[in-house]
This record gives structure tokens, C-alpha cells and sequence, in this order.
């Protein structure tokens, strides 16, 4: 369903008039190891080649399809769960248990944040940040919402 046929209001833009978002920033302890670890689970890409002291290591997409992800050093760890979180498809051509497979290799581990039973495997990052692999592919996900709402026209 789109918004306003789910009752969520709807405000007209003006183009250009809103914000644009620059980075998502994720705190970490070691933005280095952090940054290094979701640039090889992403097949993302450094900005800039960090150096060894740096405090902020910022990471994207080669295509420039997503927002920059940003990793500033903190010196408190992680302690409760994360109120934002990236949720991740499987890669077209893959799946959600290749892929988690994949993910557990390079270091992510399952956790249980009272999820239940669900579709999606909820995993956290080497410094416990929380992140979710969903069922389906891109392609995947794009056919079932356009499923959605040809049912939603029909009736």
C-alpha cells in the first residue's frame, strides 16, 4: 500500500528544499577494524585511504547509490541495543543462507533481540552493533510490493 492509503500523512516537497543526508555515523572503538569489516561485507570502498590515527573512517558504495557510512572513534562500548539499524538483502543471484553463511564467516554473529520467529536473521557486527539479512533479493522484494499493489488497485 502506499502511504496515504495506510493512513500516514502525506506532505507535498518542494524539490530541493529538503535536507540531504550526508552520512549515517556509527560510533565504534576502533573505527579502523569497524570501517575495514562493513567494507568488505558491503563490497563498499574507503573515501579517503585512512590512516593509521585516524578518527573517522568513512566507507561507500562504488556505484554512489547509498549513503556514505561514517565510523567516528568513541570511547564507550556499545550497551544496549541499537535504536537504528541497516537491514541487508541477500545479493541478486544469492540467497538468505548463502549470504548468512558468508556473514558469519567474516566475523557477524547471531544474537536474539526478542525477535521470535521471524523471516529475517538478526546478526551483530564485531563491536555488537545489530543488523538484519532479509529474506529475499532486491529483485525479490521489488516483484512482491509490485504484487502488493496491483492486489491493493484490484480491490
Amino acid at each position: 500500500m502506499l502511504p496515504a492509503e495506510r493512513g500516514w500523512p502525506v506532505r507535498p516537497t518542494v524539490s530541493g528544499m529538503a535536507p540531504v543526508v550526508s552520512q549515517l555515523t556509527i560510533d565504534s572503538r576502533d573505527p579502523r577494524a569497524l570501517a575495514a569489516w562493513w567494507a568488505k561485507v558491503l563490497d563498499w570502498r574507503y573515501v579517503w585511504e585512512p590512516a593509521p590515527d585516524d578518527d573517522e573512517i568513512e566507507i561507500s558504495p562504488p556505484s554512489g547509490d547509498a549513503t556514505n557510512w561514517l565510523f567516528i572513534r568513541v570511547q564507550d562500548a556499545k550497551s544496549t541495543k541499537n535504536r537504528v539499524h541497516p537491514d541487508l538483502r541477500p545479493p541478486e543471484g544469492s540467497d538468505q543462507a548463502t549470504e548468512l553463511a558468508r556473514l558469519l564467516a567474516l566475523g557477524a554473529t547471531r544474537v536474539d533481540i526478542g525477535q521470535g520467529e521471524v523471516p529475517w536473521v538478526v546478526l551483530a557486527d564485531p563491536e555488537g552493533n545489530e543488523f538484519c539479512l532479509l529474506r529475499g533479493t532486491p529483485s525479490q522484494a521489488a516483484a512482491a510490493l509490485a504484487a502488493e499493489l496491483e492486489d491493493n488497485a484490484e480491490s
